[in-house]
């Protein structure tokens, strides 16, 4: 993928949309204070070179939680026996796949890998475990912390280089 620049106009871009991705192209470029067709070119730009990967609806759990229940959260260690490039790709594909693993993160040092899974119940999770971890001979050791509340949830990439006038 070839190399692009980006300048200040293109940082308020990034930082406006992840604030709020529904905002219409006019609303985005008076916020930026550029024109509307200048607006589309440079958020066209920054979608093809990957810098905007999707754009998608923040749900709010604890609304939907009076409606569906509430589920279970659970942070999860991981260590597999085998630590070479193949074993940690693998493994990684394996949970990536999985839609009950909303986020999969490579560590070091500790656990090779840290989780972030939402189920429905205890059930779920134990299902989850067996599917993923336990009929893996690679892994080595789980360790499952389940949350009781989600104090904070932001998503957005802090851009700290902005200096807006």
């Amino acid at each position: 993928m070839e190399q692009i620049s980006i300048d200040e106009t293109d940082l308020k871009l990034l930082d406006s949309l992840q604030t709020d991705a529904s905002l219409s192209n006019q609303a985005l470029a008076e916020r930026v204070h550029i024109s509307p067709p200048t607006c589309l070119r440079r958020v066209k730009r920054l979608r093809d070179a990957g810098l905007i990967e999707r754009e998608v609806a923040l749900l709010s759990g604890d609304k939907l939680a009076a409606l569906l229940g509430h589920g279970l959260t659970a942070i999860v260690e991981i260590t597999l026996d085998r630590q070479g490039a193949e074993h940690l790709d693998a493994f990684e594909l394996r949970v990536a796949a999985d839609a009950a693993v909303q986020q999969c993160y490579r560590v070091s040092p500790g656990p090779d890998f840290v989780l972030m899974v939402h189920v429905a119940d205890m059930p779920s999770y134990l299902a989850l475990a067996q599917r993923l971890f336990t009929s893996d001979a690679n892994v080595r050791n789980v360790k499952a912390f389940f949350s009781t509340k989600r104090a904070k949830f932001e998503p957005k990439v802090l851009l700290a280089s902005i200096r807006f006038s």
